[in-house]
């Protein structure tokens, strides 16, 4: 591959678990079967090697960024950007049927993720009724299978594993419902050309409880039911997303590596950003306003020259040309903020919003 090597694919994962080797490089899902064709051979269910307990497999590496590690949800949001309605128990995520799919504010690009997740022990269902669930990337795009496919037969390229609809997992390591399971996924991002033609395809890696299921392999499109749709394009840093399929999936200790690029991009709805704005006081004043996704600093000697702020977290952001810092606090039931917390030279003022005066 030309964005990664595979020589680098490898090392990132050194000490993830054994490998099984693929049995063959495929560029393209395998003609030979349509898409969830049940004549298509069932991969074999193998035994990891890896015991699913309760106990966590142990911290992120030191350079990683931390989506879930048992507190709360402050890293993720439903897709329209309102407040998930998934529950954290017991130091777990868990979805909540009907509420919808939720996602991460920051973007990613090429990345190594780590995900852990279980099914209920006292599962019903089968095929694909049978916790379904998904981990996606690329935003709603690219979909790796989440799924009990222990003894649960389903069509291949849907089985837990798999490249959703293109490419079933090599060997099946599944544990038993109600114990855990471990994804280390590396994935590629697509590039784009200025006219929105595609310039290289999405490409997977996947470890699975420790044995290589997917190598390598190069995406034809977002992933659907009974579909393979061409690229659109997009930008190349997105959200992770699980998906809410109407079962009650649990996951744990995810967390992410950037492979490529270190810039920090979130993705917030208008009505977060809204919550954001407006005029603070304390020692002086700052109006903060929204244009389109992003907020902007004024005050009455800039005026014309308003200053753009970016977000480096979910409440703090940095402006451009000086090096202010705002730490927005003190929501409120609407999730506006009351508060923001000025730094300059290492220097923090507090500051209040103002309530507007009703015309």
């Amino acid at each position: 591959m030309s964005l990664i090597s595979k020589k680098t694919l490898v090392s990132a994962l050194v000490g993830v678990g054994s490998v099984v080797m693929v049995s063959q490089l495929e560029a393209q899902p395998d003609p030979r079967y349509k898409i969830h064709d049940f004549s298509r051979p069932q991969p074999e269910q193998i035994d990891p090697g890896f015991v699913g307990d309760n106990q966590r497999t142990g911290k992120a590496p030191s350079d990683a960024v931390v989506l879930f590690e048992g507190a709360n949800l402050d890293n993720w949001v439903a897709m329209d950007g309102s407040p998930t309605k998934w529950v954290v128990k017991d130091g777990i995520m868990e979805c909540v049927p009907g509420s919808g799919y939720v996602r991460t504010l920051q973007c990613f690009g090429d990345c190594q993720l780590h995900v852990e997740w279980a099914e209920p022990e006292d599962i019903t269902g089968s095929s694909q009724g049978r916790g379904n669930s998904g981990v996606f990337l690329g935003g709603a795009r690219y979909e790796i299978q989440v799924l009990d496919s222990y003894n649960n037969v389903t069509y291949a390229d849907g089985h837990a594993g798999s490249i959703y609809a293109q490419y079933p997992p090599e060997v099946l390591p599944i544990r038993k419902p109600g114990e855990w399971n471990i994804y280390d996924i590396i994935y590629v991002a697509p590039r784009f050309e200025k006219d929105g033609s595609l310039k290289s395809p999405a490409r997977v890696t996947l470890f699975f409880n420790g044995v290589l299921v997917q190598w390598d392999k190069e995406l034809t499109g977002p992933t659907g039911w009974l579909s393979r749709a061409p690229y659109s394009p997009h930008d190349y840093k997105q959200p992770i997303a699980l998906q809410d399929h109407g079962n009650p999936v649990k996951f744990r200790n995810i967390w992410v590596r950037e492979l490529g690029s270190k810039e920090k991009v979130f993705q917030y709805s208008r009505k977060y950003l809204d919550g954001l704005t407006g005029i603070y006081k304390g020692g002086m004043s700052w109006e903060i306003y929204r244009d389109g996704d992003t907020l902007y600093l004024s005050w009455p000697n800039n005026r014309n020259n308003p200053w753009k702020m970016t977000a480096e977290s979910t409440t703090h952001f940095v402006t451009e040309r000086t090096d202010f810092a705002f730490d927005f606090d003190d929501f409120d039931d609407e999730g506006i903020a009351q508060t923001v917390y000025w730094t300059m030279e290492g220097n923090k003022t507090k500051m209040t919003r103002q309530k507007q005066e009703k015309k």
